[in-house]
């Protein structure tokens, strides 16, 4: 069976990972893939925006099925492209992934269903945006709609810096066309969770939660960046939040998206704020998260491909998915300077105190091959990932293992996990 995965970054590294341990007998491509990609699959030099040589390339090769990883191709419409041409893809259609594709649209879809969210309005002329200023509780939050690379979501402490976002987002137009509308958010106070899930078209099934890290700097200090560590299963996420999940959210959010036409397959991803007020929604993806995916995928115990497979077929009620029962943590070594400047091409070593591990993962994300040498190639570089029987031997065995691989300029968070002594 010949697979084509589409991205290049640490979560495909985890989804190739993954494929490579099925029981089929899996040929896997990546396109473009990385330094990482390339010991366990065959990279292709296409970009994940050129659907015409994506396609042609799946043809000519005869792929049985294409795995859209990152988020632009779908909000494109990449899996309506290939579908057109009668080529298998997982993924959502380009009009299911406006979940995350437009934070306007998920916010409307959310109100008009009674999803729980965080009171908001949205905004495309800066001069209402800023009247509206005039009366709000702060800190606010302001959101640019479409896709900012993870980065487009500004927290305001006072009416000054929301002026500044505002003329940041919309005149200034930092995020691009992302930034044509923006949401104006109410702030929630809480710890975040993030639940990743199958999804369908009518059932749902969900992963292990997660619990990510956006700031740049210890303490949550710094700017949003890609994400800078996370850890899995989430101590927070307890058994009565489940339940409210499942009884207001997930299938709320299946069904909802059903009924207005948009049919979602693939992966939901719940951004959750645990409030005092009870659960909210902070937003959808419509695609694995990085770098939730190098701590979700490694605890899972199914044949991912069956998965994938009755996503697309409307059989995930057939499927039970099986998470190994430990924990896992994966920090992110970036390239300091990041998410503004910094530096690429620097020699990576220590690679080979990875091999032959089945308890530590270096999934590398901005990486490349020069030569004899693999070298960074972009701010977040590698990510990497430790399973133990606790959360806290987990956290104690991932920052060791960072110390087994190095590059000049390696910069990452020491305080990824922290919350989970602070939980015990």
């Amino acid at each position: 069976m010949k697979i084509l995965v589409v991205g290049g970054g640490g979560r495909e590294h985890a989804i190739v990972k993954k494929l490579s341990e099925s029981k089929r007998n899996l040929k896997i491509y990546v396109a473009p893939g990385n330094a990482g990609t390339e010991d366990i699959a065959t990279n292709v030099a296409i970009s994940v925006m050129d659907f015409e040589a994506l396609r042609d390339f799946a043809k000519s090769e005869k792929i049985d099925l294409t795995i859209i990883g990152m988020d632009d191709p779908l909000v494109k419409g990449i899996v309506d492209y290939f579908e057109a041409e009668g080529l298998r893809v997982f993924g959502p259609r380009k009009n299911a992934a406006i979940l995350e594709g437009s934070k306007a649209f998920s916010k409307d879809l959310m109100k008009k269903y009674g999803i729980p969210t965080a009171g908001y309005e949205n905004f495309s002329d800066p001069k209402e945006a800023l009247k509206y200023l005039e009366n709000v509780k702060y800190p606010i939050v302001l959101k640019a709609d479409g896709l900012a690379l993870g980065k487009g979501v500004l927290i305001c402490k006072d009416k000054s810096e929301a002026i500044s976002g505002i003329e940041e987002l919309m005149t200034k137009k930092s995020f691009g066309d992302a930034g044509n509308t923006i949401v104006i958010e109410e702030f929630l106070e809480g710890r975040e969770v993030s639940v990743l899930s199958f999804v369908d078209g009518k059932h749902y099934a969900l992963m292990t939660s997660a619990q990510d890290h956006k700031r740049a700097k210890d303490g949550d200090e710094g700017l949003n960046t890609g994400g800078m560590g996370t850890f899995s299963p989430s101590p927070f996420y307890t058994e009565e939040i489940d339940k409210y999940c499942k009884e207001h959210i997930y299938q709320k959010t299946v069904d909802a998206m059903r009924a207005e036409g948009r049919e979602f397959k693939g992966i939901i991803f719940y951004g959750l704020m645990l409030t005092d007020k009870g659960v909210k929604v902070l937003e959808y993806n419509a695609r694995f998260g990085d770098p939730e995916t190098q701590v979700v995928l490694p605890r899972m115990e199914n044949d991912i491909i069956d998965v994938f497979e009755a996503c697309i077929d409307g059989t995930l009620d057939k499927i039970e998915l099986k998470f190994e029962n430990n924990a896992a943590v994966c920090v992110v070594l970036a390239s300091d300077g990041y998410p503004l400047e910094y530096e690429k091409g620097k020699k990576i070593t220590g690679f080979e105190n990875f091999k032959g591990r089945d308890d530590l993962y270096c999934f590398h994300a901005g990486t490349k091959r020069e030569g004899a040498d693999i070298v960074t190639n972009g701010g977040r570089v590698l990510g990497i990932t430790a399973k133990a029987a606790t959360l806290k031997d987990t956290r104690k065995k991932a920052y060791e293992a960072t110390k087994l691989v190095d590059f000049e300029n390696k910069y990452m968070r020491n305080d990824i996990g922290i919350s989970i002594l602070d939980n015990d």
